[in-house]
């Protein structure tokens, strides 16, 4: 069990999700990508956050490696209509086995990494590596830089409070496990980053440090035309898509902030409860022995009060081993998405520029120069790569929430009955002192 709730996160802002537009309302993937700013009438329709419209094509995370998931009768007799099955996998990455390594300088932990492939990217058709934290923000670092248009998944973050959490304990290194994994699963599903060289290197590479030295990779021609983007040029206007994007990500983390800080104190709240049934359980035991007929009901309600205290820590660990990094993992997430928000319009503004440059010349005529076409070129991938990402989140957010949520009732649902049971096992022992009287 955990030693205490982490650090809380901001409060929400005012504004409701019910009150904001879906960012993909109204679009497809077969629309122009260009940077005209005109919505279509679709757009501008206000969509619910829990609309059965937000159902979205795009595969994702499969239901089974993406979220906590309950064993329980509740989850066996609900189906979410979800899951995706029928795609053709050709690449599976776990990460297991976590070890401790103490040396001189430092004391830290790597993981195993074993891939399976049928790709002809692949020499073998299997590998086993270990890597390490800081190899992973190598990765995602080199996935940022080569693949600027892409949403990158986030990272579990690396540094905890000292004296707070202990960071080589079996439950932090657990939870840490569980989120590369997930971090790997999300890149291996993704069609575009699962080909990346450097993810590659990373799968297989026996000496990753001798890579990382070489330097190998070179930032690709997009990740150096955003890198250099025209400086002091500032973007005229988003297009109401994007700006709709914006708004949603703006909103979505300030909703998942309040629930993060409120989730932690009633987790603090649910320990330091649990302490007090620790000590309030045994008193009616120490009070049995100095009863008679009173003996063997005062014992029910002591054993009664600690089953009930049991269930309590299982509820406050799935809490905090489940819930907690699900709704941490999408606020990182928010703010990836946010990061290649910016990275979209420093393009577009890097494209505007150059158009308005070519405007000013005194030409009757003007052609427009190739820079100006490979900028444009760029801000449509930009934005198809964006749009094609968002969708994709947004159906992995769909099937993970449905899942934890679920999940999570199904734990309360067990926690209560547990504690119904156990306060009816003791009913019979009174019943039995009145009917001996």
């Amino acid at each position: 069990m955990s030693g205490g709730p982490p650090k809380g996160l901001p409060s929400t802002g005012p504004h409701s999700l019910l009150d904001m537009p879906h960012p993909l309302a109204g679009s497809s993937s077969e629309e122009a990508v260009g940077g005209d700013s005109t919505p279509s009438p679709d757009l501008l329709m206000a969509r619910s956050f829990g609309d059965k419209d937000l159902i979205l094509p795009n595969g994702g995370t499969p239901a089974g490696t993406s979220s906590p998931a309950s064993s329980s009768s509740l989850l066996n007799r609900l189906q979410l209509d979800d899951d995706i099955d029928g795609e053709t996998r050709d690449l599976f990455v776990t990460v297991d086995d976590p070890k401790k390594h103490v040396c001189t300088m430092e004391t830290y932990i790597t993981y195993r990494i074993t891939t399976k492939s049928t790709r002809v990217e692949f020499d073998l058709p299997e590998y086993s590596v270990r890597r390490r934290y800081q190899d992973f923000d190598w990765l995602r670092n080199k996935l940022e830089e080569s693949q600027p248009t892409h949403l990158i998944p986030p990272l579990p973050e690396k540094f905890v409070v000292k004296g707070v959490v202990d960071r080589f304990s079996e439950e932090f290194v657990e939870t840490r496990r569980k989120a590369l994994d997930k971090f790997l699963k999300r890149i291996t599903d993704h069609p575009v980053l699962s080909f990346n060289e450097h993810f590659n290197v990373f799968l297989t590479a026996k000496d990753l440090n001798a890579y990382k030295k070489q330097g190998m990779a070179l930032l690709t021609r997009v990740g150096e035309s955003v890198k250099h983007v025209t400086g002091g040029y500032k973007l005229r206007s988003r297009p109401l898509e994007f700006a709709a994007i914006g708004d949603y990500l703006d909103t979505f983390a300030l909703k998942l902030g309040t629930i993060d800080r409120i989730a932690q104190r009633i987790i603090k709240e649910e320990i330091e409860y649990l302490v007090e049934l620790r000590e309030y359980g045994p008193v009616y035991s120490t009070w049995s022995a100095l009863e008679g007929e009173l003996a063997e009901p005062l014992e029910g309600v002591s054993a009664c009060i600690g089953n009930c205290s049991t269930a309590l820590e299982e509820l406050t660990d799935d809490m905090t081993e489940d819930f907690l990094p699900v709704l941490r993992e999408y606020i990182l997430y928010s703010d990836s998405m946010k990061s290649v928000l910016k990275k979209r319009d420093q393009v577009q503004a890097e494209y505007e520029a150059k158009l308005e440059a070519v405007a000013l010349r005194k030409e009757d005529r003007p052609k427009v120069p190739a820079d100006v076409e490979k900028c444009q070129d760029r801000m449509e991938c930009f934005n198809a790569d964006l749009k094609a990402d968002m969708e994709r989140w947004q159906n992995n957010k769909r099937q993970d929430f449905r899942q934890l949520l679920m999940g999570m009732a199904d734990k309360n649902i067990q926690y209560y009955e547990k504690c119904l049971t156990a306060w009816e096992s003791i009913i019979p022992l009174l019943q039995e002192k009145q009917e001996a009287k």
